[in-house]
């Protein structure tokens, strides 16, 4: 059955908002009425903060989260645990771990994960740049990736490679569920996970 939008620049509104992750038709119906609905001067102070998002924030040049300079936080932070970095499939996902307290090494983004049925190899993800950060004193590499089967291969692909530099690698344990992703679990959950990691 054809998706129905709405007329106009409403439906385009509606098609454009329906295209983020997570939000289904429903969802961008309701966040589009509610947005137009607001009224101009709302509409116009959330038109300039996107504005103001998109000149001001970039990705860090050294995890790849989110940041207003050239190198984010984290990274600039040095009370954090600059021996261990914690490998993750996008920026959502170090706002997760985060929230949970434990941890307060470093961070990688792959920026995805290995998925040959989807045309994705190793070489389309931020693993080169990992390899770089390890070999620079770094003593434990923790896998935080969806425990799926995409994020299953990546995990043992990243084992294989960074074992050979004679680093620990150490992976979450499992208590998120199977096909989940890590963004989605709550904060007491990432914290038993990464306080019962098991080495790879």
């Amino acid at each position: 059955m054809d998706v129905i939008y709405p007329r106009g620049i409403l439906g385009q509104l509606v098609k454009e908002i329906s295209k983020f992750p997570g939000v289904g038709l429903r969802s961008a119906e309701r966040i589009a009425y509610s947005i137009i609905l607001s009224g101009p001067s709302r509409i116009n102070e959330f038109s300039a903060l996107l504005n103001k998002a998109k000149s001001a924030l970039s990705r860090c040049k050294l995890c790849g989260d989110i940041s207003e300079g050239e190198i984010c936080q984290i990274c600039r932070d040095e009370k954090r645990d600059r021996t261990k970095i914690c490998v993750v499939r996008e920026p959502l996902a170090i706002l997760s771990i985060e929230r949970s307290g434990e941890y307060r090494g470093l961070y990688h983004s792959l920026d995805g994960l290995i998925s040959p049925l989807d045309g994705i190899k190793p070489e389309d993800l931020r693993i080169g740049e990992l390899m770089k950060r390890i070999d620079d004193n770094i003593e434990e590499v923790i896998i935080a990736l969806d425990p799926s089967v995409e994020g299953d291969a990546t995990s043992m692909y990243l084992a294989d490679l960074i074992k050979k530099r004679d680093v620990m690698v150490t992976r979450l344990a499992y208590g998120l569920p199977v096909g989940s992703d890590i963004e989605y679990a709550d904060a007491t959950t990432i914290r038993r996970a990464l306080q019962g990691r098991q080495e790879l």
